[in-house]
């Protein structure tokens, strides 16, 4: 069944089965206690661990040994199948749930050079690293011709603190088909409710959300995190009104979003584009709403004169 499904099924099947072996490398790494911590950009809070780096090359390997004419770009640095991988990294068993999914009329057909895979092995680094594990998510975006029309979110830590065992959770979902994994909720309805960054707040991020005038804000780490409080109806909106997240960030939280009738754009209320050409950072900030959200009225209420700080 596996080779006779579209190649979108097939991808997200592999994506789904490569984002949860890449969750358990990021708890043996955590178990062994050696995060192997470095700095790599200009801020202290922008790490990589031993688990960032293994867990790209767990997802990635897997991914091109069986698409090898896939664009696969990771946060991590550059992705080939040249870097030597343990073999029990190399994830060839597809999520049965996916292929067995009817797959929507517009992605039955789909050029391999349509396709490009934004993969964040490990969102929410700097919340790995202080012991923050709930906000730790594993990101595999499914971009079509520039847009996010599907991906993966994988928990390894779901519900660690009552459970016992922790095997974490992988969700998924496809515009057209819908999601797997975990069951939607909607938000209340008695008051409005906004999440953003738990770290990276500004005067810009703070005067974005003052005219939003939210019932209350949830701040939290990881985009991938953030979008989950949509899906799960805790969250109305996720807004960002800052140049941080990049395209890895939001690809997979943008494709399932999508996937339920949500919105993820950026402060001016455009589309981002996920081809492979494009560059990495999301420079006009990001706005996301639940699918039980006006998307194009909250924007409305963001003054000119700062969707003007984020200029194209």
């Amino acid at each position: 069944m596996a080779q006779s499904a579209p190649l979108v099924l097939r991808l997200l099947a592999c994506s789904a089965s490569a984002a949860t072996r890449a969750g358990s490398i990021i708890k043996d790494v955590m178990t062994k206690g050696d995060l192997g911590i470095v700095e790599k950009g200009s801020g202290k809070n922008d790490l990589q661990t031993e688990a960032d780096r293994s867990a790209q090359r767990c997802i990635v390997a897997s991914l091109l040994r069986l698409f090898p004419d896939v664009t696969v770009i990771g946060e991590e640095g550059c992705c080939n199948t040249s870097d030597e991988v343990p073999p029990d990294w190399i994830v060839t068993d597809l999520d049965s749930g996916v292929l067995s999914s009817q797959c929507p009329p517009e992605f039955e057909k789909v050029d391999p050079k349509d396709i490009v895979i934004w993969v964040d092995p490990l969102d929410g680094t700097s919340e790995y690293t202080q012991g923050l594990l709930d906000h730790v998510t594993v990101l595999v975006g499914l971009a079509v011709k520039g847009k996010a029309v599907g991906g993966v979110i994988h928990q390894p830590y779901h519900e660690y603190k009552v459970k016992k065992e922790c095997s974490g959770r992988t969700l998924w979902g496809l515009v057209g088909l819908g999601v797997g994994g975990f069951t939607p909720t909607s938000p209340p309805k008695d008051k409005f409710i906004v999440t953003t960054t738990r770290q990276h707040a500004d005067d810009v991020v703070n005067k974005t959300l003052e005219v939003l005038h939210a019932d209350e804000v949830l701040r939290v780490g990881g985009a991938g995190h953030k979008v989950l409080m949509l899906l799960e109806g805790k969250a109305h909106a996720y807004v960002f009104a800052s140049k941080g997240c990049k395209k890895w960030d939001t690809c997979a939280p943008e494709g399932l979003l999508r996937s339920l009738g949500g919105v993820l754009t950026d402060i001016h209320g455009r589309e981002y584009n996920y081809s492979k050409d494009v560059c990495f950072p999301n420079a006009q900030g990001i706005f996301a709403t639940s699918r039980y959200v006006n998307h194009q009225e909250l924007i409305n209420k963001i003054p000119q004169e700062l969707k003007d700080r984020f200029p194209y």
